[in-house]
């Protein structure tokens, strides 16, 4: 495994952590949770987890994002004016 991709998707996994938990926008922070989980996904395969890394990709990328976007878009927005 070459270590420097590994240390390079680590960052990128920490970056989308912290963007997910500090964005205020629900939409945004559903699409930065996907971002985090196909980075996981490729972080599994790379450790020859492939069957976990499936399972990562159809569903923490695949269901539970659109199941996510779904329940956001039902949800309406309040404005302070």
């Amino acid at each position: 495994m070459i270590w420097e991709f590994n240390f390079a998707l680590l960052i990128l996994l920490i970056i989308c952590a912290i963007a997910a938990i500090t964005v205020r926008d629900l939409l945004s922070a559903v699409v930065i949770l996907a971002a985090y989980s196909l980075i996981m996904t490729v972080l599994w395969v790379e450790m020859n987890a492939v069957d976990v890394g499936l399972t990562e990709a159809a569903i923490g990328a695949g269901i539970t994002t659109v199941l996510s976007i779904a329940a956001v878009s039902r949800t309406t927005r309040r404005s302070k004016d």
